[in-house]
């Protein structure tokens, strides 16, 4: 479809350029009402797909869509998701094929399976006859906040290449087997409950690995190689940004939080999101599908208040226009919410609709309401907002309202009238 067909479907709005979706199937085979988002996407080499909640069915099939509509028409080479490289390794064979329908909640946690288990099980049926089937890379901490499953990999390296590291790597090992949580809303706690000079000695002994691994990587490649060696750091980062989260996330749900402690697991994320980019070559294209508020370029406040700098502001800095941000968020009256704490809950929470006020006087969500859009899915791109009236400066995030100028957070927003939640979250 040419640039001049496309501009034709849009509706001017307050937030920018906006057109109606026909559908949210990801299924069906066409994908012309998503041209769009052509021009806002043609030069990127990494684009953000982002969710305004976690659980919600509808963003799940847009996100979908959107995959399918990067990858075909765009040419994108890799999906990375919101969750850590273990959990990406393991779920990558039933992607491709193998295995039974079931085996996912084996190859993945209950909150992996909570947040992505609808869009994996797309991804499956996706690949089904295809050539090349998709595979997906983590980019994140696992979705656990627990340190084992970065550690094991790295203590099996360093048992090959570093066997006078062993009293060392076991005392990490000890302290890590107190953290088994199933989110970071126990696995924190956990953390929190621990002697501090236990949590202390877990600390200063991943400090110890870290630099030592790095000093000796001559020695250890020559034992091993680069590949292997290149992992191995990479899982031991992890480990380390996990352990820093885990005071954060404790201090947080304590009410002792510093402003921005979360922008440590954002930036993480934002260098993984470069180490694959680095090894996929020349070429390669990312879809990255996170939360809004990971994706986003700017700061991420509330009321004015600093959470943290976001994965999405990181990429911006380094990728400039290469990097496009494509928000969800939706006009209903509700929406699914994570409950902390919920006894019993394998993640520590419990996730229930709760009840929303109308969308606030200078939201992207009251824009496309006041334009008679907010019954419909819609795809508006920012870039362009009214040069009369004042652009967006707010968007909803979970159950509340996140403040920032719209137009420098994102690229483009896909809003649906709806947010029901996923049906196989049992949480």
């Amino acid at each position: 479809m040419t640039s001049s067909a496309s501009s034709e479907r849009f509706t001017h709005t307050r937030a920018g350029q906006t057109a109606v979706l026909t559908t949210l199937d990801p299924r069906e085979p066409l994908l012309d009402d998503l041209e769009p988002l052509g021009d806002v996407v043609a030069d990127a080499r990494v684009v953000g797909i982002g969710e305004g909640a976690h659980f919600v069915h509808e963003f799940n099939l847009a996100r979908a869509r959107l995959i399918r509509y990067l990858l075909e028409r765009h040419g994108f080479t890799h999906v990375a998701l919101e969750l850590g490289a273990a959990d990406a390794i393991a779920v990558n064979p039933w992607l491709a094929g193998d295995g039974e329908e079931s085996d996912l909640s084996r190859l993945s946690g209950p909150l992996t399976l909570g947040v992505l288990g609808e869009l994996l099980r797309w991804l499956r049926d996706y690949n089904r006859g295809r050539p090349r089937p998709v595979q997906v890379i983590g980019i994140d901490l696992p979705n656990t906040l627990t340190l084992r499953p970065d550690l094991d990999p790295v203590a099996e390296y360093l048992r090959l290449v570093d066997p006078d590291a062993g009293d060392l790597v076991a005392g990490v090992l000890r302290t890590a087997d107190e953290i088994t949580g199933g989110s970071a809303a126990v696995s924190a706690p956990q953390w929190g409950r621990l002697d501090p000079a236990v949590r202390d000695g877990l600390t200063a002994g991943l400090a110890r690995l870290s630099l030592r691994l790095r000093a000796l990587e001559p020695l250890y490649v020559s034992r091993s190689d680069q590949q292997r060696y290149d992992a191995a750091r990479r899982q031991l980062d992890a480990a380390c940004h996990a352990d820093y989260m885990l005071q954060a996330m404790n201090n947080l749900f304590s009410g002792a939080g510093l402003p921005g402690d979360t922008s440590v697991r954002d930036r993480f994320m934002a260098t993984c999101v470069h180490w694959h980019l680095a090894r996929a070559g020349v070429g390669a294209r990312v879809v990255l599908v996170a939360h809004n508020n990971h994706i986003q370029k700017t700061p991420v406040t509330f009321g004015g208040h600093l959470t943290g700098l976001p994965m999405g502001h990181y990429l911006a800095r380094e990728l400039g226009s290469h990097y496009r941000a494509v928000a969800m968020t939706h006009t209903a009256g509700e929406v699914p919410e994570m409950r902390v704490p919920a006894e019993g809950s394998p993640v520590g929470f419990a996730v229930e609709p709760v009840r929303l006020d109308a969308p606030e006087p200078g939201s992207v969500e009251r824009a496309l309401i006041d334009a008679g859009l907010g019954g419909v899915v819609t795809v508006t791109d920012l870039r362009q907002p009214d040069p009369v009236t004042a652009s967006p400066d707010r968007i909803r995030s979970q159950s509340a309202v996140m403040d920032t100028p719209l137009h420098q957070a994102f690229d483009a927003v896909v809003c649906t009238p709806t947010a029901t939640l996923d049906a196989t979250v049992d949480f």
